[in-house]
Parts: C-alpha cells; structure tokens; sequence
C-alpha cells in the first residue's frame, strides 16, 4: 500500500483516527454548515468521511488498509460487487448492530441485513441525506460484448453533509444521467481503462457535474497530471490530486 507524503494535504488526524488507526492517511477538511469534514483518502476507491463524529466508510477494502485499526462505521456505502469495493471481511470489521449498511442492487445476494438503494432513491441515515446515482459502462465493454459495469446493477452516492454535496462517482463512465445532478460541492470521478474514464472523459464529465472540487480517484498507473492540463482554464473547478491509485 503506498501512502505518499509529498502531496498537498493536511494531515490532521481525527482524535478517533489517531487513537485506532496504526498508519495515517492523507486528509483535507472541509468546512460544511454542520461542522468539519474531514475526508480520508484510503486508497483507491475506498474513502472514509468523518462529520462531528458521525464516520462514513465507503467501499471499505482490507487490501486498501487494515480495517481492525479505522473507527467503527455509523454508515457504511458499497457501489457494486466487485472485489476491489465489497469485501465482507473489511465491512465485519467496522460493522456494528447500529451501523446502517447501504448497498447497490448486484451486492444484494451477497451481504446480509443491508437496505438496497436503486438507482435514484434516496434515504436518510444517521442524519444524511443519501442518494444513489447509476452508474455504468456505455463505452468500456469485455470481450463478450458486456459492459464492464452494467447499467442498473451499481451506484455512485450524493451524501450531504450540512450545506456540502459530496458526489462518490462510485465504476462509471460520463452517462446521461450525470446531467441531472445540480449543487455538487465535490466530486470523486475514477479514472482508469478499460472499467471507468480516460482523462478526457472525466474532463467532458467535470463540466458537466461543475463540482467546486474535482479528486480523480481509482485511477491506478493514469496520468493525473493529464486532467489537471484539462481543466487548467476551466473556471470554478479546482482539480485536487491525492493517492488514490
């Protein structure tokens, strides 16, 4: 697991992440009308949010971080099934009897006592607001002719924290449905061939979504300083790189 230093962040660690967690990781705060929020970046794309002790985990991965050490969840997201976003070793790790477990419609066979979001519904869980986004392939196909990521199966999630919408992309490519989304604060686009975006696509989706903040996450060996050449000149988005390789 390769955790820089030399990035742009600000390490301030949490009291309840300094006190469980053995390693640290990149993390900005931001500043919302409920208190600070502090984003983890954990690795790829796995995330964990902090709003005045409430904790956010999303995607948790025991291949991204030893989950034994994070804080417990009060919510956790799962996009889709894949092994790099679901894995029920991590998730039992930070799970409690009141954390509330989202997951979207092909993880539903495989975890247990978890609410499903389709695309589009919306919930309130330990007072945020959360809706799933779809989230799909339209260009990025295997070999038989199947989409990397079907559409229908996963989702991307807008949670809102205070007056801050925070929008985790979750596998997907620039879709339609991108256009229906007004008021993102930030947004996490991934970026990587042949599942998600090139840079191009998260640069034609960025002005689309028209976040204050833009992090490419899940982008492994991609060129990120190419999205920062992108968007150089694109007004109101600020491009934010940090390790979620």
């Amino acid at each position: 697991m390769r955790k820089s230093a030399t990035l742009l962040a600000l390490w301030l660690a949490l009291p309840p992440l300094a006190a469980t967690a053995q390693e640290l990781f990149q993390q900005d705060v931001i500043e919302t009308s409920a208190g600070d929020l502090a984003i983890s970046f954990i690795g790829h794309g796995t995330l964990m949010f902090t709003l005045e002790g409430t904790v956010v985990h999303v995607d948790p991965v025991m291949r991204e971080a030893d989950y034994t050490k994070l804080p417990k969840a009060d919510v956790i997201l799962v996009t889709h099934r894949h092994g790099d976003h679901l894995d029920l070793e991590a998730i039992g790790h930070v799970r409690t009897d009141q954390t509330e477990l989202v997951v979207s419609r092909d993880c539903s066979a495989s975890v247990d006592h978890a609410t499903v979001l389709e695309n589009w519904a919306v919930r309130t869980i330990a007072g945020l607001r959360i809706q799933a986004v779809p989230a799909y392939n339209i260009v990025h196909l295997r070999d038989s002719g199947q989409p990397y990521h079907p559409q229908g199966d996963g989702n991307g999630y807008v949670i809102t924290f205070g007056d801050k919408q925070v929008y985790v992309a979750g596998d997907t490519e620039q879709v339609p449905e991108m256009k229906r989304l007004q008021d993102i604060d930030i947004a996490f686009l991934p970026m990587n061939l042949p599942y998600t975006m090139t840079p191009e696509m998260v640069a034609e989706a960025a002005k689309v979504i028209r976040p204050k903040i833009l992090y490419p996450y899940h982008y492994g060996s991609t060129d990120t300083s190419e999205l920062v050449r992108l968007l150089e000149h694109e007004a109101g988005i600020e491009v934010r790189i940090r390790e979620m390789s």
